[in-house]
């Protein structure tokens, strides 16, 4: 709208236009409203500023002007929640094609990792026109990832997954804060968005040094950790198979079905009891404080991998409890 409007950030995103347009609207309405208050004060004051014989008849009652400025709020305040609550549910449903990134907020940095290994410190490398999904979590305090021109700002919480999406339509260079006071030094946790050409972003990941894809390091892990003696691909495991059961509804002891998705995955790795699969006995133990928030992170990046390898079993059979615990028995 103001591009040159030093106040009003550059437009990055596809969520911008559409979030601004929500902001500009509640200004207008607001602004308006404010206006017409104070402008009925003051002709009302400059009316009746004497104790004139010409007073106002009160109005004791009447059904048609309680009924109008009962509906007429309403409306505008409806209209206020519907298209607030349809950019809410667009932002936090990430598009099945969005390339992952990990990250983890410490004090007082910006820990990111790409599916392929590559690895990044207050700084995030994205291609344009290209949905990319965030999994972020803290290792410390409560942090909020914000980055003004894509108008787009998540709680990073420690002990679970928050998640944040957007799709980037101008190349740059972006400012990345964190909204939340974390400390000390909370005015220096920032970093930058990099949006490149697919051309300069495949060549930028062709010479980073990346360790080999995130899943892939979460397989060695499962494997120097044992996990594979419990949660086997067949039915001889005293762990349920992984295989496909990531996104999945998983049926639990107590009768109830909750989806395999990053926090069920990160909980099961640190809290075996706290959700028993059917069909098995909690006997995995509990990798609290045996593995950091960048393992657990690969380890449900290669959850995440086995899929379609073999045919999943039966709900009851498939927990994701102990999935990536990279731990061999799991619920």
């Amino acid at each position: 709208m103001f591009p040159n409007f030093p106040i009003w950030p550059v437009r990055a995103a596809t969520s911008a236009s559409n979030l601004d347009a929500l902001f500009i609207f509640l200004l207008l309405v607001t602004g308006t409203v404010t206006l017409m208050i104070f402008i009925l004060i003051t002709l009302f004051a400059l009316r009746y500023r004497h104790d004139l014989v010409d007073k106002p008849t009160p109005i004791l009652g009447s059904l048609a002007l309680e009924t109008t400025w009962s509906l007429v709020p309403f409306g505008i305040f409806l209209i206020f929640f519907v298209w607030g609550a349809v950019l809410y549910f667009q932002e936090r449903t990430a598009p099945p094609d969005s390339m992952e990134i990990y990250v983890v907020a410490k004090q007082w940095m910006w820990k990111l990792q790409h599916a392929d290994g590559q690895r990044e410190i207050n700084e995030l490398h994205v291609p344009v026109d290209r949905n990319v999904k965030l999994i972020m979590t803290s290792q410390d305090v409560i942090h909020s990832f914000f980055v003004p021109a894509f108008r787009l700002k998540q709680d990073v919480l420690p002990g679970r997954y928050t998640t944040l999406w957007f799709h980037a339509i101008r190349p740059g260079t972006y400012h990345l804060f964190c909204a939340e006071y974390c400390g000390t030094q909370h005015s220096g946790m920032i970093g930058s968005i990099v949006v490149m050409n697919p051309a300069a972003y495949e060549a930028w990941l062709s010479g980073g040094g990346g360790e080999g894809s995130l899943a892939s390091t979460g397989q060695k892990l499962f494997q120097q950790l044992g996990c594979g003696s419990c949660h086997r691909s067949d039915t001889q495991g005293r762990g349920p198979n992984l295989v496909g059961v990531f996104s999945k509804p998983v049926l639990l002891e107590d009768g109830r079905t909750v989806v395999a998705d990053e926090n069920y995955v990160r909980e099961s790795i640190l809290n075996p009891g706290a959700k028993i699969v059917a069909g098995f006995k909690n006997i995995m133990p509990s990798f609290q404080g045996v593995v950091n928030e960048e393992q657990l992170l690969s380890l449900i990046a290669y959850v995440k991998s086995l899929q379609g390898s073999q045919q999943a079993e039966p709900v009851s059979n498939r927990p994701a409890v102990p999935n990536t615990s990279a731990q061999p028995r799991v619920k």
